[in-house]
């Protein structure tokens, strides 16, 4: 397995160290950061194949900050961290962008699983050119890796969901 590297921004140390010290002893280089704006910078400066964020981050919270990444990159794996459970909540993380979004109190190896589980697909996708990754569909496009449908001017971000569902079913016309 070649070396991932991790952006992980959580603000609190204990929780953050414990994950740091996970990550890299699985083999992860992981920058911890403890608020979003030192994240984001962090981001700028290096390069990274997954960014872990918890939501509640003093100075710039964890919403904020994954808008930032997703305009300077769509394809970057986002997976939230974060005690902010509810629906609204988790909803919002996926129409930012999100991969993924774990509620805390969680497992490591979870964690561990599901970023193995979203690399996976991330790097299917990009070692399959030949799969095409945009549908037209009458009057309809769809993107998927940009999970956008658009008709004419008007497009719709769709949920990871959407977007997988929509491919299957565009595959299987």
């Amino acid at each position: 397995m070649e070396n991932k590297r991790v952006l992980l921004a959580e603000d609190d140390k204990n929780l953050g160290t414990i994950l740091q010290a996970y990550l890299v002893a699985k083999g992860y280089e992981t920058d911890l950061c403890v608020n979003g704006e030192e994240a984001f910078k962090k981001y700028q400066e290096a390069t990274y194949d997954m960014c872990i964020l918890d939501v509640m981050m003093p100075i710039k919270d964890g919403f904020t900050l994954a808008q930032e990444i997703r305009n300077q990159d769509k394809e970057i794996p986002i997976l939230f961290l974060t005690a902010k459970s509810l629906q609204e909540d988790k909803l919002k993380g996926f129409e930012i962008g999100a991969d993924d979004y774990i509620s805390k109190p969680f497992s490591m190896e979870e964690l561990l699983v599901r970023m193995k589980a979203i690399w996976r697909r991330v790097d299917s996708d990009t070692k399959s050119p030949s799969k095409t990754n945009i549908y037209t569909l009458g009057q309809y496009t769809f993107d998927y890796n940009r999970q956008m449908l658009t008709m004419k001017d008007n497009e719709q971000k769709l949920t990871s969901k959407e977007a997988e569902l929509l491919r299957l079913l565009c595959e299987h016309m």
